[in-house]
């Protein structure tokens, strides 16, 4: 096979289409799109409330994320190139990268080898402002209440019980926990504080899941920034910041258009991450995409026990989506590694450790299948792949009910992804999804995430600790008990055991603390060991990047 070059080399090669031929495509006017350069524009809220979905929505989730790479964004992207050239209305509905991964150690999130969306440095830095804006009205609600608490506290918050964090969208350790207002009178009430990555944000959980304007503000005045002594909550609107909170906000909102490498239309919008929050792109995005398209491939973040299941069960509940296939991917390597062996010797050909591992995409597959969606496996394949390895993952996933295929796109773009493709329109033609969401939001919050923990993860039961229990009480009490549950546990394991690889068993799940995200519309529960504000690695990939003078980019990927 010939040696591919590095995706940034790839991307700065490409050819990309004027913005307003990408959208002309989708029957989008130059009237309709606010052009951000060349190649990326938003698109104005006229063109959204004219049209209303009418696509079919395809799911991309995977397995759970290894060291060997799995490929997710890649695939859906390289999925996308394919059924265009099969000749398919289609648009790509994917969520925004983060500054924090992109300088850390998991790159960016535009594709890979030939299925990337571009301008991909731009995609994987800047943008179009979006996660800017996002970080602007987090702390402006910040300020306004740390500047009510120097005003005298009218509100009467309790300052032990804050809830209401800072945001900045980089990995920062030294940002977890500290004290702020220290500086003497002018400096306010003293107290601890913490941020969080903008990914992690309420308001960006807010933006993708609000339907327009209007609903985002109605949104954030619904968040709880804390408590008083006697335990009410106290939210954003009692604080008279919703409305400027919003302003800051009224671009974000409009879904970004960008291309495939083929020239395809993308929609990227919102990014949540998908361990600590729901990790799905925009409403807003995936209604528009469902009205410019036929066919709309969307992604969720990490394994489909985190993406999948919020995404069924959070953002499908809220937006009235029915998916009607979901493609799952799967790498030999990952599995391989799922059945025991070191990374350095995934290269190696070894039949049985596939077989020990492929437990973990048997319970993917089947735990899609609850929803009433039928899956499509797609086996990314790496050049040590062997056939008989591919033939004994192929075979067995079929035997499980689940199409399957090979995908190439990282090395062969649209052209290696049209088994996969064939797949899915064999699938979308068949017409059997009939989709459900896992447990009924009227049962109590504990119901639901013990529902969460034996059906999809496996868990034979949960184990609440003391505080847990008694914000579930608190949050029950308040009348939030009737939400989605979004679970926060780490993306390597079914369990909240990151070391339990393939499919554990016998594990019980540790449920630490429990928070509503009020305006978000959901209550968050967090299992093991979950970092809301990520740190940077030894050798972070910040190390590497650079720009030359003729503006050449190295190292981003």
């Amino acid at each position: 096979m010939t040696a591919v070059p590095s995706d940034i080399a790839i991307a700065q090669a490409a050819r990309l289409r004027p913005i307003a031929d990408v959208a002309a495509e989708v029957g989008l006017t130059p009237d309709e799109i606010l052009p951000y350069g060349r190649n990326k524009a938003k698109i104005a809220p006229e063109a959204i409330a004219r049209r209303r979905p009418k696509g079919r929505l395809v799911l991309v989730t995977g397995i759970n994320p290894t060291p060997a790479g799995e490929g997710k964004s890649t695939v859906t992207i390289g999925l996308a190139m394919a059924l265009r050239r099969l000749g398919k209305k289609v648009v790509v509905a994917i969520r925004e990268p983060s500054l924090g991964p992109v300088f850390g150690v998991k790159g960016g999130a535009a594709g890979g080898g030939y299925a990337q969306i571009g301008p991909m440095d731009e995609i994987n830095l800047h943008f179009t402002g979006d996660f800017h804006a996002i970080t602007s009205a987090h702390n402006l609600l910040s300020a306004m209440l740390d500047n009510h608490l120097h005003w005298g506290n009218a509100l009467g918050i309790d300052t032990r019980r804050i809830t209401w964090p800072r945001t900045m969208d980089m990995n920062d350790r030294a940002l977890r926990s500290m004290v702020i207002s220290l500086g003497g009178v002018n400096a306010g009430p003293v107290r601890e504080d913490r941020f969080v990555i903008v990914p992690g944000s309420e308001i960006m959980a807010i933006l993708c899941l609000a339907t327009d304007l209007q609903d985002l503000e109605a949104r954030i005045g619904r968040i709880i920034v804390g408590y008083t002594r006697d335990r009410k909550p106290v939210t954003a609107a009692q604080l008279k910041a919703a409305g400027a909170m919003t302003l800051l906000l009224k671009d974000a909102i409009l879904p970004n258009l960008v291309q495939t490498l083929e020239g395809g239309p993308a929609l990227v919008h919102g990014g949540p991450f998908g361990n600590i929050a729901h990790g799905c792109n925009s409403v807003v995005a995936t209604n528009l995409a469902l009205a410019l398209g036929d066919i709309v491939l969307t992604e969720a973040g990490f394994g489909a026990d985190l993406g999948a299941e919020k995404f069924f069960d959070i953002k499908c509940r809220f937006a009235g989506l029915k998916p009607e296939a979901a493609v799952v991917v799967a790498t030999i390597r990952a599995l391989k590694m799922n059945g025991g062996v070191k990374k350095e010797n995934l290269s190696t050909p070894d039949v049985a450790a596939l077989k020990r591992g492929m437990v973990n995409l048997e319970a993917h597959v089947r735990n899609v299948m609850k929803f009433g969606v039928p899956p499509v496996v797609a086996l990314n394949r790496f050049t040590s792949d062997t056939q008989e390895e591919i033939d004994t993952l192929l075979e067995a996933c079929r035997s499980w009910g689940a199409r399957a295929a090979l995908s190439e796109v990282w090395a062969r773009g649209g052209e290696g992804g049209e088994a996969v493709a064939r797949e899915v329109l064999a699938v979308l033609d068949e017409r059997k999804a009939a989709f459900k969401p896992l447990y009924d939001t009227n049962q109590p919050i504990k119901a639901k995430i013990e529902t969460i923990a034996r059906e999809i993860y496996g868990a034979d039961g949960v184990d609440f600790l003391p505080g847990a229990s008694k914000s579930i009480e608190q949050i029950e009490a308040i009348g939030y008990g009737d939400t989605p549950v979004c679970m926060a546990k780490t993306q390597y394991s079914f369990s909240d055991d990151p070391t339990k690889l393939g499919r554990p068993t016998g594990f019980r799940l540790t449920v630490k603390d429990v928070y509503v995200s009020a305006g978000a519309g959901f209550v968050v529960a967090l299992a093991g060991d979950i970092m809301t504000m990520p740190g940077l690695s030894k050798a972070p990939a910040a190390e590497s990047i650079r720009v030359l003078p003729d503006g050449t980019i190295e190292g981003l990927f």
